[in-house]
Formats: C-alpha cells, structure tokens, sequence
C-alpha cells in the first residue's frame, strides 16, 4: 500500500510537470503565432485534364522513342506530303492557326458549354478538423457552379469522429446538392460512421473493391479514477445546476442514474444519424445496416452502402475525357506557433477533461 500511495504521489508530481510544460509550451507558441499572422489564406484551381494530358504526352514520348529512326522519319514525311496541294496546304494553315489561337471560335464555344467537374477531397480526423477548408472550397464552387449542369466530386477518406464536427462536415457537402450539383463521393480505403454520414449526402456513392464502408452508430468511453482518487484520500468536489449537466465523468463517482441518462443521449444521437441516412438514403434498410458493423465494398454494394465499385482515380480519369474538372484545395496558412498552439490545446483538453465523455460516431 505504501509503495501504490508512493507511485501515486510520483505520478501526481509527474503529471503536474508535464502540465505546466505544455501550458508554458502554448503560450510560447501563442506568441510565435502571433508575430507571424497576416499570412493570406489561399485558394489553389488545379485543372486535372492538364495533368492527365502532361502524364499522356510523357508516356507517348517514351513509346515512341522505342521505334526506329525510318519509322520517325516516315511519319514525318507522312506528315509534310498534304502540304502539295492547295486544299491541303489550306487546311495545314487552318491547323496551325487553331493551334496558335487555342481552338477555333465554335471549339472555343463548345469548351465554355462544356460541364464541369469540381472534385474535392477530405481527409477527416477525430475532430473533423478538414471541415474548416471544406466550407471554404464548397463555397468558392458555389460561385461559379451551373445547377443541373456542373458536377461535384468528394474523394472522402474518415473513420468519423466527433458528432457537431461531422454533422457540420456532412452539411457542407448538402450546401452542394441543394445547389443543383449532381454529388458523388468516392472513397477508396475508408468512410466509416461519421465518414459514411458525409457519404450518404451524395447522390451516388463509389468504393474501391476493400474500402470500409459502415459503422452506423455512436460510441462513448471515459476511464473512471473515482476508486483509486478515493483510496489514497483525493477528494472531488463536482457542483452543477441541472439535473442531468454531467452524467458521467471521470474523477467523480457515477451512479446508476447517470449511466440511463447516458445511455438515452446515445440512443438518441444514434436515431438522430438513422433519420439522416433516411432522407438521403431511403433505399437503406436501416434495421440491417444500422448495428455498428462494417463491410467491405462488394458487400456494401450488395447492402445498399455503396453503388458501384471502382476507384476514384479510374473515375475522374473517365471523366477527365467528357468534362473539364477542377481540383480545389483551400489553404489556411499554418506556421509553427499556431501547429504547436493546436498540440498543446489538445493535449492539455484531453488531460484536464473531467466534464464528461464525449460522444463519437
């Protein structure tokens, strides 16, 4: 006992420092990050055909590098015969003027009625932190998207996380379908509880053969140091006006009524997450999908998860060939007093947290 009571004065004492060092830490960081504000944030349009195109001209070279000098000679003096007669000649110098100019005036018309793709990608973390680019890039969409004609593009990778974060997250991606934008969300490895609630906002969902599709629940944990705070005389003091203000907390003790009240929360969060996959997914039967499980893309598919199987690289490849697609990708300037102030503020949350549990989907 004397040696447990030891152990834990060292590791109280332990805990303290490590405390201390961080909240010294953040505000040092506080200050760096300051001093190096005013940065602009910054929207990047990168048209994918060009990259595609580059990636095909590349490979062509290397090709035909491969033939023989008689074969490249040839071509070229296939090329140079037309030349000789007038309607030839007129119509090598009509080529090289619509080269020149970038298209003749009707291409240059039909190019600017060609639709448009507009392709994201969100990389969601416990706290959906991406969320906060993403409103920005739906946004800039919406300031040049022509409904029913202009498409919308997730490439959608998150194992979920916090509920208000990805609730927020998966309205952003309703901001395009209630703009007339045709959405679909590709996902390639994993759109799992919160994840596949964005997922479900799109009019078509595409999995890769083994992406993890699923997970249609909640889930709350919290470590409980009540019984060990109480054997070595650590007393804790929680006051609150509410009846239900805290249900279950971490250094306190929790009573039975508590865990019912939590328990109801969590029920309700989870009728909450059925009710959004019904609006945007009727075809869904929920009372089959909706248990926490998971699967993988062929039996998403085979459940109504998923509508078809391929990758998101095959699939913007595809439509590269019909469309001009746009890659938008916001940047809000990071330096390192604000990365380490974000560190520090999640690790000081999670060790000072006494609260309560927080609820996951």
């Amino acid at each position: 006992m004397e040696f447990l009571q030891e152990y834990g004065l060292f590791v109280a004492k332990a805990a303290t420092a490590v405390i201390a060092g961080l909240i010294v830490l953040s505000a040092i960081a506080g200050l760096v990050g300051r001093s190096r504000e005013g940065k602009p944030d910054r929207l990047n349009v990168k048209r994918l055909n060009d990259r595609f195109e580059r990636m095909e001209k590349t490979v062509r070279r290397a090709v035909e590098r491969r033939r023989g000098r008689v074969e490249r000679l040839r071509h070229w003096a296939a090329r140079k015969l037309p030349r000789k007669g007038m309607g030839d000649s007129t119509a090598t110098t009509e080529t090289e003027q619509t080269d020149k100019l970038g298209g003749t005036r009707s291409d240059r018309e039909a190019d600017a009625e060609r639709p448009r793709v507009y392709v994201l990608r969100f990389d969601g973390d416990i706290r959906a932190s991406s969320v906060e680019s993403l409103r920005e890039e739906v946004t800039a969409i919406l300031t040049m998207a022509r409904p029913e004609q202009d498409r919308a593009i997730v490439c959608l990778e998150s194992p979920g996380g916090l509920v208000p974060s990805y609730g927020l997250a998966a309205a952003q991606l309703a901001r395009l379908r209630e703009a007339g934008l045709d959405l679909t969300v590709a996902v390639d490895r994993v759109a799992a509880s919160g994840g596949y609630m964005m997922a479900a906002v799109g009019h078509r969902i595409v999995a890769a053969p083994f992406a993890v599709l699923g997970s249609i629940g909640v889930v709350a944990q919290i470590p409980n140091f009540h019984r060990w705070l109480s054997r070595n005389d650590i007393d804790i003091e929680l006051l609150t006006a509410g009846e239900y203000k805290r249900t279950l907390t971490m250094l306190g003790e929790n009573t039975d009524e508590g865990r019912k009240k939590f328990r109801e929360q969590l029920e309700e969060a989870h009728e909450l997450f059925k009710t959004f996959l019904a609006r945007y997914r009727p075809q869904l039967d929920l009372d089959q999908v909706a248990t926490g499980e998971h699967w993988y893309g062929e039996q998403a598919r085979e459940m109504g998860l998923a509508d078809e199987l391929r990758t998101s690289d095959d699939l913007l490849l595809e439509l590269t060939r019909e469309a001009d697609v746009f890659e938008l990708t916001y940047h809000r300037p990071q330096t390192l007093g604000r990365r380490i102030t974000f560190a520090m503020e999640s690790i000081l949350e999670r060790v000072l947290r006494s609260q309560g549990p927080e609820t996951r989907m």
